[in-house]
């Protein structure tokens, strides 16, 4: 079974409803409040574990009524929390979405999840030192983030690096980690003036940008190669990245070749797409080999 060790943020979803955003000072009737688990690294850790993954989750939640949510839902999805960390004191991380006017706000609490440090990295050591990769994205603390790239390295264990939310980051961070999974935008924040095709070709077979409907596009032999996405009727795009990083990871732990880890991966995202929900929609494995081996008739 592959092993995988995510290491970064678990948080609440706080999402309203509501016909219109109310103006400074107005209060105004919603529609409807949905609370639901979310993180990246959260979400990309449910959905490495639906498809099959052995993972473990290394983040902080809070003493609070959302940490005890997001530690149920992971343990139900299968994926182990002993090096979850429950600070005293501290308020879990949370995201308040309001859905109004064709549109969404967000505004995000880091809560615990900005207190991910390298001292919870020392701790679940034994477990990242025995994966076959390890999962980052940019929600913990970027000094945290550098000691686990660093550390990795030193160790020769791979990582993928989600670079999402995107954040100007150490060129070096770029070379040692074994995959980097940004889109065109965050490809380009992260090489600022580079044309996408000139990113991916000075990083064959390690930058694979996500295109959207476009699908996933990944240089090799001095070519760029974009592996199309499946056609499908999107109810919800959220967590469709995420659950494209997992896919790809699983896929790739267990020796697919680059296109096929893709094809893969392509199809889980657009299953996730067709539900509500960041997690609501991830596929499982039997859902994806259903869904590739009805695309092969």
């Amino acid at each position: 079974m592959v092993k995988i060790a995510v290491i970064g943020s678990c948080s609440i979803d706080l999402t309203v409803e509501a016909g219109k955003r109310p103006a400074a000072g107005e209060t105004i009737i919603g529609s409807r409040l949905i609370v639901s688990p979310g993180g990246k690294g959260a979400n990309q850790a449910v959905a490495a574990a639906r498809l099959g993954a052995q993972v473990h989750m290394i983040g902080c939640v809070g003493d609070d009524a959302y940490g005890t949510m997001i530690i149920n839902n992971l343990k139900t999805n299968n994926v182990d929390t002993g090096y979850v960390s429950v600070l005293p004191g501290q308020n879990s991380g949370t995201a308040h979405i309001t859905l109004a006017e064709g549109d969404n706000s967000i505004i995000v609490i880091k809560g615990a999840n900005d207190l991910v440090m390298p001292k919870h990295i020392d701790t679940a050591w034994n477990v990242i030192a025995a994966a076959d990769l390890v999962m980052l994205q940019h929600e913990i603390p970027l000094p945290t983030i550098d000691y686990i790239i660093g550390k990795c390295a030193a160790a020769g264990i791979s990582v993928l690096l989600n670079p999402a939310p995107v954040q100007p980051v150490p060129s070096e961070w770029l070379d040692k980690v074994t995959y980097v999974t940004p889109n065109e935008h965050e490809a380009e924040a992260l090489y600022p003036g580079k044309t996408s095709e000139e990113i991916l070709l000075m990083q064959e077979e390690r930058f694979f940008m996500t295109l959207g409907k476009a699908g996933v596009a990944y240089a090799k032999n001095g070519k760029v190669h974009t592996v199309p996405a499946f056609v499908v009727n999107a109810q919800d795009t959220t967590g469709a990245g995420d659950t494209f990083n997992s896919a790809f990871a699983v896929a790739r732990c267990e020796g697919r070749s680059l296109d096929d880890s893709i094809r893969f991966a392509n199809a889980a995202a657009a299953l996730s797409v067709q539900k509500l929900g960041a997690q609501g929609g991830m596929p499982y494995l039997k859902d994806v080999e259903r869904m590739l081996g009805e695309c092969k008739k």
